[in-house]
């Protein structure tokens, strides 16, 4: 895994964000089993239960190409400090990765780096009795 082609990737992903509620823009990047990388950016919505985020686009967007399991997750933001997911996009991710899987966390210009492992960040995620991950 190219964890600086998987940053690059989330980092450039922020370009399409579309945060006119927020402006808070995230970009992010995932690494599907099959070795290939998707990207997503945050979509907001005036109705604002209906905004989604960039690491559950780039996972779905994965997983609708037939993608069910990943190796990584790199997330980008705009703003000084790397951020760490929301709960709801670690569980989502958690649906598909085993916990030793990687999470660069990174900002815009990708100097704020911090690499870490989905356990380490939702470390009891809910999981059917059929995963054994």
């Amino acid at each position: 895994m190219d964890k600086q082609k998987l940053t690059t990737l989330a980092r450039q992903a922020l370009r399409f964000s579309y945060s006119p509620y927020s402006k808070f823009r995230v970009g992010a990047a995932v690494i599907g089993n099959n070795g290939k990388s998707y990207t997503g950016t945050n979509v907001e919505n005036a109705s604002y239960g209906l905004t989604i985020c960039a690491e559950r686009v780039a996972i779905t967007k994965a997983v609708s190409e037939g993608v069910t399991g990943f190796t990584a997750l790199s997330v980008a933001v705009a703003h000084k400090r790397a951020a760490v997911p929301c709960g709801a996009c670690l569980q989502v991710f958690g649906e598909f990765a085993k916990n030793d899987a990687v999470v660069i966390l990174c900002n815009e210009d990708g100097q704020t780096v911090v690499e870490t492992t989905f356990g380490e960040l939702l470390t009891q995620p809910f999981r059917s009795i059929r995963q054994d991950r």
